[in-house]
């Protein structure tokens, strides 16, 4: 593969002129800035970007951080997929590329993270499957490493965030059914410390409180946000002696575990339990009777997400002026079957 220099040598010119034109320097013709540019196409000249980057002290990269089965805003094989689409859209105009950064489950999240910014391998950071108290958000506001959180914290003081509206989903959700004469409604929130399952039984308790319904601890049902999960919560749900009329799942796959349950004793949902899911996603929409989830456009949620990020790193702030800091994703209710 050519190098600067072999590309100098063809044109007959000056290294630091042929560095010059490839950098669009002011102080280059706009003649010799097109005749370098064809001739580095011609010999297939690929800039060196590790040697750039070593120069400039950046990676020209940002790492997502995604944990390894944890309960996060979309614990599914498409979610994150939807997601870095988006991410890399708003990320590839501005030269930068996007780093998955897998961490391990059984891992601890601060160790890993503490690592990953030890070695500086990209510029900025997107965190997500944010918990209640979590540690890496004041390590990262220390360690001035630019980053954004999917999710939110009680942890830190000035960062930014995107979280989708886990209190509306509960909101809407408990109005609807209610609007259907339901009066005993049950809630599967993740059984783990994610900040989203607070989030979520607030806005659960808040439309009970609303409607005059009493809050009852049996009909939360905490579950693994998995079809495991869904068959768990049928089988418990179907043990009650008062059994609820309609349940709220806060995961997608949830819904297929409960459904399966739910057949194994002649049930339907809709007709013997209304159910609505989390999310209106190609995993649920074979789903019989089609379940009443929300819909979520995940590229736009990525490219927000970017933006935010990018607003944050000084090198980007002039072109995302007026970013928001905190942002609650709404999303929007998609009538189903599932809870008629």
């Amino acid at each position: 593969m050519p190098n600067i220099k072999d590309l100098a040598t063809h044109l007959n010119i000056s290294i630091g002129t042929v560095s010059r034109a490839l950098n669009n320097r002011a102080d280059v013709s706009k003649s010799t800035r097109q005749l370098v540019l064809k001739a580095a196409e011609e010999l297939g000249y690929v800039p060196n970007q590790s040697g750039r980057s070593l120069r400039q002290g950046t990676t020209n990269s940002i790492g997502l951080v995604i944990v390894s089965g944890a309960e996060s805003s979309g614990d599914h094989d498409d979610f994150f997929l939807g997601l870095m689409d988006g991410l890399q859209i708003e990320l590839s105009r501005n030269n930068l590329d996007l780093v998955v950064l897998p961490c391990p489950a059984g891992e601890d999240r601060l160790m890993y993270l503490k690592r990953m910014v030890a070695r500086r391998i990209v510029d900025g950071l997107i965190i997500s499957a944010t918990t209640q108290t979590d540690e890496r958000i004041p390590f990262l506001e220390k360690s001035r490493m630019p980053f954004v959180a999917l999710g939110r914290s009680n942890s830190g003081q000035n960062y930014g965030w995107i979280d989708l509206d886990f209190d509306g989903i509960a909101q809407k959700s408990v109005d609807r059914l209610v609007g259907l004469g339901h009066k005993n409604i049950a809630v599967a929130p993740p059984d783990s410390d994610i900040n989203l399952g607070q989030v979520f039984l607030q806005g659960y308790r808040s439309a009970l409180h609303r409607h005059g319904l009493m809050f009852d601890p049996d009909l939360v049902i905490p579950a693994p946000g998995s079809e495991q999960g869904g068959y768990a919560i049928g089988n418990t749900l179907l043990k009650l002696e008062d059994r609820p009329t309609a349940i709220i799942l806060i995961s997608e796959l949830m819904a297929h575990g409960f459904y399966k349950r739910l057949a194994e004793d002649n049930l339907v949902p809709g007709k013997d339990c209304a159910v609505i899911g989390m999310r209106d996603s190609p995993n649920t929409r074979f789903l019989t009777p089609k379940l009443t989830a929300f819909s979520l456009d995940l590229q736009d949620l990525g490219q927000e997400l970017a933006k935010t990020l990018l607003s944050r790193m000084p090198s980007f702030q002039d072109k995302y002026p007026d970013i928001p800091q905190g942002t609650i994703w709404p999303m929007d209710l998609v009538p189903g079957e599932s809870d008629q």
